[in-house]
């Protein structure tokens, strides 16, 4: 059992937890993922290490309630135990010899390019962060990226943070400005990373993207992670998550992502109506 150290609310439906799982943090690194079931009955869910602490034995852990399991998973508290922590699993970032990196994080995906960012920093590169959220109400972990880049751009959809902005917009700025970066990392929502590999496209830029998002088993069994790069059919959970941005097929991915998301509505609505009957 891996038992929840510590746990924190960061916004109305996002939570950190701290979880003690030392076999995983010995080997962790960045790029990697874990599995977790909440219960035995219960589903596997994917989840990036958001970071990792070896010396004291513990994974941290950042997710929205959007589903029935993470709804599970929100309602646990400190010193209650997941049935399931895997891991790591999956493909460790290649960030060896970047000198000058932009990362760029969308939403949630903020929490997996801030390791990124943190990785390249301590290893001596100059990273610009490029942060986006809609709003300010739903701003995750700014102390913690800024301290791990050089330069930090926080924009929001709206403005309401004071910088109106599309980290898109953000990255355009950075190269007219002159700046030459040996890579762009780009995490968060598919149709923002395709964006950002289409920034970059015309300059030659290597842009790596991380296709988390679409794993279910995590071991290449269930296919449910295929995803298309360069014509050829690769697998996010033992291929990846990291892919050539300018060779993903962003569009069939995206297609595929909606294929679920009446199954994950009927899990929803079972979980809703099993609350209230125990409201009852």
């Amino acid at each position: 059992m891996y038992k929840i150290l510590e746990k924190k609310t960061l916004n109305a439906n996002t939570k950190q937890m701290i979880i003690e799982a030392p076999h995983v943090a010995k080997k962790a690194q960045p790029g990697q993922f874990i599995i977790l079931r909440v219960e035995h009955e219960g589903h596997r869910i994917n989840k990036n290490k958001d970071s990792y602490d070896r010396e004291k034995g513990t994974i941290m852990i950042i997710f929205q309630e959007v589903g029935a399991t993470t709804k599970k998973l929100g309602q646990l508290n400190v010193g209650d135990s997941l049935h399931d922590f895997v891991g790591p699993l999956g493909r460790a970032s290649e960030l060896e010899g970047l000198k000058k990196v932009a990362v760029v994080g969308g939403g949630l995906g903020c929490a997996i390019a801030y390791p990124q960012a943190k990785a390249l920093h301590e290893m001596g590169a100059e990273v610009d962060l490029i942060a986006g959220f809609r709003n300010k109400d739903i701003i995750i972990l700014e102390d913690e990226m800024r301290a791990a880049c050089t330069n930090l751009y926080l924009v929001t959809d709206d403005g309401s943070n004071g910088h109106k902005a599309l980290v898109t917009q953000v990255l355009q700025e950075q190269i007219d400005a002159g700046k030459q970066y040996d890579a762009v990392i780009a995490i968060g929502p598919m149709i923002m990373m395709k964006f950002v590999a289409e920034t970059t496209r015309p300059y030659g830029i290597k842009t790596i993207v991380s296709m988390n998002s679409t794993m279910v088993d995590g071991t290449g069994m269930c296919g449910g992670c295929r995803v298309s790069v360069g014509g050829e059919i690769k697998f996010a959970c033992v291929d990846g998550p990291d892919f050539d941005g300018h060779l993903v097929d962003f569009d069939e991915s995206m297609r595929r992502s909606a294929m679920y998301k009446s199954q994950e509505k009927a899990a929803m609505d079972h979980e809703c109506n099993l609350h209230k009957m125990e409201v009852q």
